[in-house]
């Protein structure tokens, strides 16, 4: 029997201390009218235990919070879009109640007359992004040994600074910030950015190798998990899972085949599909890939609107979501099952270093999720929406999440870093060229077929 190894791909952890409130930075979207949720009834019991547990809410409180955070996120576009100079972030507090941060008491008095709580700010969103863009460039100008140490950037638009997460070690101790950007906050998280394990986890894993299994050369499998399933113009059925794990990204030709595995005769694993496109950093600054299901993963049931969470249960996907700080999130995955959290920040850029050691910038969200190995690429939603898939954590490494929460405790907890579901389908539909991937969305209907 060959023995199952997974790939170790350096994936930096995201940390974020729980004391800083990390306002959000709102992306570039298409706006659309907000799906339906399901309704609390229709919810897996397991969801229903992880929504009790890690957020101490009720089912209809969670899925009222979801909905309400994408209220305020379409609210939130259109306010920026009108008074540019005057937005200065949007979340939903603690409490529960969506705020909208301004820099003028007239931009205020519109946005309390429409219902809103209302904080005054010093810089406005477009302000802060152009802090961060200069602080990125700065980043990429780095020794990789200097670069390595920097976890993460976010914006803390309550106190109008950068947040930079440095690991706690003698390189990140010796950083030399540039004067040149004001108000920039330096967090030290646990020395991170090292290898990640991933293990199989069962129904939602897939393993995935640069060569046949067959191949005598080939010294071990990738371990990852699917996302969400899919469906483009043309009818083809498709999942949507991290990019950093097709093992040919990069190359020239990016596919792989992707595999059940079977635990026990990893050469004799059956195939679901393969990878025709992925995505690490670049232009679009995504973490994502594209997998085309063969007939043997439609009839396993692959053309249905579901995700699996723990035991067998899957949860129907009505819709699609944008992250906001504040809003209820849950993923999915077999080792960890179901678990919850909250978006603490819905911008964050991390450096992802790739097995050949090359550095890629990766954009998307962070929330307080546990999230342990084998779950990149598989799928965070909010309420019943789709909201993204992950891409790294900072508990990959831990047996279980009991265990994790112990050690980063002191660290602000568990954190995970999720890709936006939204802009991936939308990079998709770009590069299709009217080809495969056209009209892509995520399934929310069993397939007509």
């Amino acid at each position: 029997m060959r023995k199952l190894v997974a790939r170790r791909a350096a994936v930096k952890a995201v940390a974020i201390a729980s004391t800083v409130f990390l306002a959000p930075l709102l992306c570039t979207t298409t706006a659309s009218a907000t799906p339906a949720q399901l309704t609390a009834d229709s919810l897996p019991q397991e969801l229903v235990q992880a929504i009790a547990r890690d957020l101490k809410m009720t089912p209809t409180e969670y899925l009222d919070r979801a909905a309400r955070a994408q209220q305020l996120r379409d609210y939130a576009r259109d306010f920026r879009s009108e008074r540019p100079d005057s937005f200065a972030g949007a979340w939903i507090g603690p409490d529960g109640k969506p705020t909208v941060a301004v820099t003028s008491l007239d931009a205020a008095k519109i946005a309390a007359a429409d219902g809103y709580q209302t904080r005054l700010a010093p810089v406005s969103a477009d302000g802060l992004e152009g802090s961060l863009m200069q602080l990125n460039q700065w980043i990429g100008t780095l020794p990789r040994e200097i670069s390595q140490a920097i976890n993460s950037v976010a914006i803390d638009f309550l106190n109008s600074q950068l947040v930079l997460s440095v690991a706690n070690t003698p390189a990140g101790h010796v950083l030399n910030l540039p004067t040149l950007i004001a108000n920039i906050k330096v967090i030290l998280s646990p020395g991170s950015g090292g290898a990640i394990e991933r293990r199989p986890m069962g129904g939602d894993t897939y393993i995935s190798a640069p060569m046949s299994l067959h191949d005598a050369e080939l010294k071990g499998v990738d371990v990852c998990s699917f996302g969400f399933n899919s469906v483009d113009a043309a009818g083809n059925a498709l999942n949507i899972s991290a990019g950093h794990c097709d093992p040919n990204i990069g190359k020239v030709s990016q596919e792989a085949s992707v595999y059940f595995p079977n635990v026990k005769d990893i050469p004799s694993s059956p195939e679901l599909g393969s990878f025709v496109q992925a995505k690490l950093g670049g232009p679009s600054a995504l973490d994502y890939s594209v997998i085309k299901l063969n007939e043997r993963a439609v009839r396993a049931g692959m053309d249905q609107p579901t995700v699996r969470g723990a035991n067998g249960t899957t949860l129907s996907i009505t819709g699609t979501a944008d992250p906001i700080t504040g809003a209820p999130v849950c993923k999915s995955g077999q080792s960890s099952t179901f678990t919850c959290g909250f978006v603490v920040a819905d911008r964050v850029e991390t450096q992802l270093y790739t097995a050949e050691g090359e550095s890629k910038t990766v954009r998307g969200f962070a929330s307080s999720a546990c999230t342990l190995g084998g779950d990149s690429g598989g799928a965070i939603v909010s309420g019943t929406l789709a909201l993204g898939i992950t891409s790294g954590s900072n508990a990959a490494e831990a047996p279980d999440c009991n265990e994790a929460n112990i050690a980063l405790a002191q660290y602000g907890g568990t954190a995970s870093l999720g890709i936006p579901i939204r802009p991936i389908l939308a990079d998709i539909e770009a590069s299709s060229g009217g080809g495969l991937g056209s009209g892509i969305a995520v399934r929310t209907r069993p397939s007509a077929g």
